[in-house]
């Protein structure tokens, strides 16, 4: 157990290394909102960029900052292999900006940015409670990743000019349910594929 304490502090320094990466996918909606062609070529751009450096890596050649980060803030199980959660935030980020209207498109990427980012920083700080049935994950994660889902989503319909809170309800659990599955770096495209999709499903008019 003492090497275990020891090297505590260090993966927490690597959680919240990742998920201040994992927060940036926010920007998605705000860039889209803009110019959504520009949003989609950013994104394809960024995940075949990070493709390529993450393989060089992998073939042994270092990439300047990028390679020393993407090592920092990688997970023990993804020592030795492609680090893939990049990849996966990236299309998450896209499919849905592809697939959804500009709203639920945005509700779908606060899913997996705070929803699925608080999820993992709970888990990983104060996360104690962990039933058999979750998988391995905490109820505090799975609490932090309702409550993070439901208020930036509600913040959406709120700027949006609506303020709706069963929207934000609907997307809230979607995450919630999702992200207690254990499909690992995937959750990054699932998440906010089901959120946005139990939202569009909805008889609501989305504004």
């Amino acid at each position: 157990m003492e090497p275990e304490d020891k090297n505590l502090p260090d993966r927490r320094q690597q959680e919240l290394v990742r998920k201040a990466l994992h927060f940036l996918i926010a920007l998605a909606p705000v860039l889209a909102a803009f110019n959504r062609l520009f949003a989609l070529a950013l994104l394809a751009a960024g995940i075949f960029a990070y493709t390529v450096m993450e393989t060089l890596r992998r073939r042994g050649v270092s990439i300047p900052l990028v390679s020393d980060l993407t090592v920092f803030a990688s997970r023990r199980r993804d020592h030795g292999r492609f680090v893939l959660g990049p990849v996966t935030l990236g299309m998450g980020a896209f499919l849905s900006l592809l697939i959804f209207p500009p709203q639920t498109a945005a509700i779908a990427i606060c899913a997996l940015a705070f929803g699925d980012g608080t999820a993992s920083l709970a888990g990983k700080f104060i996360g104690r409670t962990r039933p058999p049935f979750l998988f391995g994950k905490s109820l505090e994660g799975s609490a932090a990743c309702f409550l993070g889902t439901l208020l930036s989503v509600y913040l959406v319909t709120f700027y949006s000019g609506s303020g709706n809170w069963t929207i934000a309800l609907i997307a809230a659990v979607s995450a919630s349910i999702t992200e207690l599955l254990p499909i690992r770096d995937w959750d990054n495209i699932i998440i906010p594929l089901a959120a946005g999709f139990a939202v569009h499903a909805v008889p609501l008019v989305l504004t």
